[in-house]
């Protein structure tokens, strides 16, 4: 089992009176990619701020390698951080930008020569010592920003939503480059980011935040496949979220339907929350007596795949993905098999969702 290199114990965060981080219990495995993703104010910024010690807690501690840190002032910290905004040194070429720390440290010119250089390769950037920051493309200046934050060895590199300012295209080659580099160099990356995407493909395990609290931490398959509520199911992807009645194990009602499920540990007929992916969803125009019917009510075509809505027969608006077209008022059916269905506990932000959940097993 790894070793935890970061633990939040009990973390509280106020201000102005303000709570934006509420008891904070997590752990950060040695040598993890770790993203805290979640939409913006919910804390996950914050969080990153109390590691780096730019923040420090209200309430609880923060430990690094079983001890506190609590108080110690970031230049102590075995961490460093690459924000959005990169905060290069215009005057500074490439070289003396990654170089700038070591030479804080007096090291020797020849090891911090060799030191930059070797960082240069590794980011992708052998042969740009001699640039100047401002001909540098934005993928160019971030990975310099990176470049400069490695080359002191730190324990955790704290990476602050680094690749919002770059297009989709130099985003995603980025996104596959942080995850060699951070593989390679065998050291902990915890990145702040909104995009579910970039968590999804590039992590080890995510922890999804909102008003300041840790919705749930996992494997991405884990957070996909089988999400703790219905903030992480609507976050995370897109989804068929609906409300039910867990009438025994495997055994839900909803959609005025009664399904087989895969979910057991239930009360007998507890109201909960069904998530039904829809890519999970398989419609056709041969409708029989078992499936859910519906007419086509919009067509999307989104590259990969065309999202429909289909108006169901029963009252509830379905989303589904497929690759095959369907026109506008067309008829069509679907049924769902058990592990299309994944059943959730009621949480507090259900209860602020327009669903009747008490309406649901009638």
């Amino acid at each position: 089992m790894s070793e935890h290199i970061i633990d939040f114990i009990n973390v509280y965060k106020e201000f102005e009176g303000v709570e934006v981080l509420s008891n904070i219990n997590l752990y950060i495995k040695q040598n993890e990619f770790l993203p805290l993703l979640g939409p913006s104010g919910c804390g996950k910024t914050t969080l990153l701020r109390i590691i780096a010690g730019f923040e420090e807690p209200t309430r609880g501690d923060v430990h690094l390698f079983g001890e506190s840190i609590k108080g110690l002032p970031p230049f102590k910290r075995r961490v460093n951080t690459v924000f959005q905004k990169y905060a290069l040194f215009p005057h500074l070429n490439v070289f003396d930008n990654i170089a700038f720390g070591l030479k804080i440290k007096k090291m020797d010119k020849q090891a911090i020569k060799k030191k930059v250089s070797d960082m240069l390769k590794l980011v992708g950037l052998a042969g740009y010592g001699d640039r100047d920051i401002a001909k540098l493309s934005g993928g160019q200046q971030q990975r310099v920003a990176i470049a400069r934050a490695l080359v002191n060895e730190p324990e955790v590199l704290l990476l602050d939503e680094p690749l919002g300012a770059l297009d989709l295209k130099f985003r995603q080659e980025m996104q596959l480059e942080l995850n060699r580099m951070q593989k390679s160099l065998g050291i902990t990356f915890v990145y702040v980011t909104h995009d579910q995407e970039e968590a999804l493909t590039m992590s080890d395990a995510i922890a999804v935040m909102n008003d300041g609290v840790i919705q749930q931490l996992g494997p991405p398959e884990q957070i996909y496949n089988e999400p703790r509520n219905s903030f992480v199911a609507d976050f995370i992807g897109e989804s068929n979220i609906i409300s039910g009645i867990m009438k025994r194990d495997y055994f839900v009602h909803f959609a005025n339907t009664d399904f087989e499920c895969l979910d057991r540990g239930f009360n007998e007929n507890e109201p909960v929350q069904v998530v039904v992916r829809p890519e999970d969803i398989n419609i056709t125009k041969k409708i029989t007596d078992d499936m859910i019917v519906g007419k086509v009510s919009s067509v999307l075509f989104m590259g990969v795949h065309y999202e429909i809505r289909v108006n169901g027969d029963n009252g509830f608006e379905w989303l589904i993905h497929s690759t095959d077209f369907y026109d506008v008022d067309d008829r069509v059916g679907f049924a769902l098999e058990p592990d299309d269905i994944h059943v959730m506990e009621v949480s507090q932000y259900d209860k602020m969702r327009t669903d009747d959940v008490a309406e649901a097993g009638k």
